[in-house]
């Protein structure tokens, strides 16, 4: 009997979310709890029905149902919106705070998420006649807004002028935009791509190509890590990855991004070795690639402590491709480093990875019997 008491007071307890640890001698009252998930509520909301549950429990259950009810009354709700219940939160984070000595932490203010018509009119403020000083302010909320939560992302990806309004500030503008501004810009299209038909037809104007090389040389490093990543939204077909590659500076200033200063960037790795990727999957810009250092610059992408795993991915799948040409071979066997970090690289990063650094070692080994004795010497 004692142990089946143990056991329903256990059951009473709460496992805190986050960085609170579970905490058997405190018991959570019962109307702070979700009745979805019997948690202590961050989020606190209120459907029509009057019931308040945890917004990360019922938005999950509102969006799985065609006929939404409220999982405490069972009654239809004929309204799905959510309201945020702030004297609950209130009294929750007091209660949290009272609790502390206890290893309670107090539950932050949770950001709301963003206004349907502030999106609207933050996109607007995009278009002409506003002034720049409103453009940069509406492009700076809304990359805010983006960043904030995955539902600000999908409201914002909804507005059906967002990436007409973007693609024009970024090659049709008239104005001289600061660098805040077309990074912001660059990150806002990252965050939303273009469609396979809008890249295209940017792909098919050798104008703005140009302006792209353009911004790949811009003097701000977060403009030329965002072009970056706009090249690699852009090579969605081979059309369009022969007709970055063959425009001046785009090639060699994806290269760039890879090395340094770029290179130090936080997002240099990711943002180059995708657009490098993307381009090599033409078989014509790999030679380009690699007169412009592309396979030195992927080889010191991976022997640096910056590349996670989907990095090392890339670079070692567009290192296969560009053994595949001689200009791409030849620059690999003169690299001291290439063959040790490829033989390192098998079964020790992912299958994909694996398949790629075999790949690539083959065609050195091939090519060289110098590389064989060095792969033999580094463990192959």
């Amino acid at each position: 009997k004692g142990a089946e008491k143990r056991e329903r007071e256990r059951e009473r307890d709460i496992e805190m979310p986050g960085s609170v640890a579970p905490l058997e001698t405190v018991v959570v009252p019962v109307h702070f709890r979700c009745p979805i998930s019997l948690e202590l509520m961050r989020d606190p909301v209120t459907v029509c029905s009057g019931q308040t549950y945890d917004r990360t429990s019922i938005e999950p259950w509102l969006a799985s149902a065609d006929n939404p009810t409220c999982p405490v009354t069972r009654l239809p709700l004929a309204d799905t919106t959510l309201i945020p219940n702030h004297t609950l939160r209130r009294l929750i984070q007091e209660w949290c705070v009272a609790h502390r000595s206890d290893g309670v932490d107090r539950i932050p203010t949770p950001k709301q998420p963003a206004d349907p018509s502030l999106v609207s009119s933050l996109v607007q403020s995009l278009q002409p006649p506003s002034s720049d000083a409103v453009v940069s302010s509406s492009l700076r909320r809304l990359k805010t807004l983006a960043l904030d939560s995955d539902k600000n992302r999908a409201l914002i990806s909804q507005n059906p002028n967002l990436r007409s309004s973007l693609v024009s500030l970024l090659f049709t503008s008239s104005s001289d935009p600061s660098a805040d501004a077309i990074s912001d810009t660059l990150a806002l299209i990252s965050f939303f791509p273009l469609s396979v038909a809008d890249s295209e037809a940017i792909s098919a104007r050798p104008d703005r190509l140009t302006a792209v090389s353009a911004l790949l040389r811009h003097s701000s490093p977060d403009v030329r890590v965002g072009a970056a990543s706009l090249v690699e939204n852009l090579a969605v077909s081979p059309e369009s990855r022969s007709a970055l590659g063959d425009t001046p500076g785009i090639i060699a200033g994806v290269v760039a991004v890879l090395r340094p200063p770029t290179s130090s960037h936080p997002r240099a790795a990711r943002a180059g070795a995708k657009a490098l990727l993307a381009l090599c999957l033409a078989r014509p810009n790999r030679d380009a690639a690699a007169a412009e250092g592309a396979a030195g610059a992927l080889v010191d992408l991976l022997a640096s402590a910056g590349a996670d795993r989907r990095d090392a991915e890339r670079a070692l799948a567009t290192l296969e491709l560009l053994c595949r040409t001689r200009g791409g071979c030849e620059a690999l066997l003169g690299h001291a480093l290439a063959v040790p970090l490829l033989v390192k690289a098998v079964l020790r990063v992912s299958e994909r990875a694996t398949e790629s650094a075999a790949g690539a070692l083959l065609a050195l080994c091939r090519a060289s019997e110098a590389r064989q004795r060095d792969a033999v010497g580094a463990g192959a």
